[in-house]
């Protein structure tokens, strides 16, 4: 019989797994890149892969498809969110991408007033500030004299982080659906938005080397089923405001992995705005820790 220590660590620990996989998931894509893979042909077949293996689950155990409607808005977010992201990383500065994903609490903060009418607590309003006063450090525009996004990596960054969290806020209006069957509408939007975009884009079939193709294949079937399984173990697992602080840990295994294997050079004030940012993530999440132990 589990003991209760294994309890606390085991879910602590899927977390840990999948924030470092999520941290150095932009890796293999550069690979897969630079063997002629594009982001969008990379994207088909990785999520591809695990809607394969990730469907069987849900048609097996006859999940009930309710809320249809918000599925289908959640499938468009994720879709967006999903392939926003890889754009960025393949394009961008890898830890700068990553940081602007990541100020999702700011807009988690906005959307939770607009769509669940939530209160504008005085912990919302300090999130509010350090995410925005991070934002406006790193997007600073010395020509323009203003904070403005300088590249298209910047605007799918940002674009890819508030869609994470309006797709976040959508979960939680969702709480009576099971989330294998919001997992795979994620995964089906993302494959449909990917053959959507090739298509208007025009992109001819890539003439890749058939490792090539296992690869992105294995990566998806294997790589991204085991990374969301684990954010789901863990977060199913533990408490929402300890699961938020452990998956920050992305953002160190990203900056890490950026450092040793790339020569991108990060500027003094997107280590000042990151480190803001992720103060903002990290007091959001102590603040629902306080409120749960009160």
């Amino acid at each position: 019989m589990p003991s209760k220590q294994s309890h606390i660590i085991l879910p602590v620990l899927a977390l840990l797994l999948g924030a470092t996989l999520w941290g150095v998931f932009w890796y293999p894509l550069r690979l897969l890149e630079q063997q002629g893979l594009v982001g969008l042909w990379a994207t088909l077949l990785i999520y591809g892969a695990a809607l394969v293996v990730g469907l069987p689950v849900v048609l097996k155990r006859r999940y009930p498809i309710v809320r249809p409607q918000l599925l289908l808005l959640l499938a468009c977010v994720s879709a967006w969110c999903n392939i926003a992201f890889i754009l960025a990383i393949l394009e961008g500065n890898v830890v700068r991408v990553t940081l602007l994903f990541f100020l999702s609490p700011l807009w988690t903060v906005l959307l939770s007033k607009l769509l669940l009418d939530e209160p504008l607590t005085r912990a919302a309003r300090i999130t509010l500030l350090l995410a925005l006063a991070g934002a406006l450090i790193m997007l600073w525009d010395a020509e323009m004299g203003v904070p403005w996004p300088q590249s298209r990596s910047d605007w799918l960054a940002l674009s890819s982080g508030f869609a994470f969290a309006l797709a976040n806020v959508l979960i939680r209006k969702m709480d009576d659906v099971e989330i294998w069957v919001k997992t795979i509408f994620t995964w089906g939007g993302t494959v449909s938005l990917a053959v959507v975009w090739i298509l208007i884009a025009g992109l001819p079939l890539p003439q890749v080397e058939f490792e090539v193709v296992v690869g992105a294949l294995s990566l998806g079937a294997i790589g991204m089923v085991v990374m969301t399984l684990a954010v789901l173990h863990g977060v199913s697992h533990m408490p929402a405001h300890r699961s938020a602080v452990i998956l920050l840990f992305e953002l160190v295994v990203g900056a890490v992995s950026a450092q040793l294997l790339t020569s991108e050079e990060v500027m003094l004030n997107e280590w000042l705005g990151g480190l803001l940012i992720v103060l903002a993530g990290w007091y959001a999440a102590r603040h629902q820790m306080r409120g749960a132990e009160s």
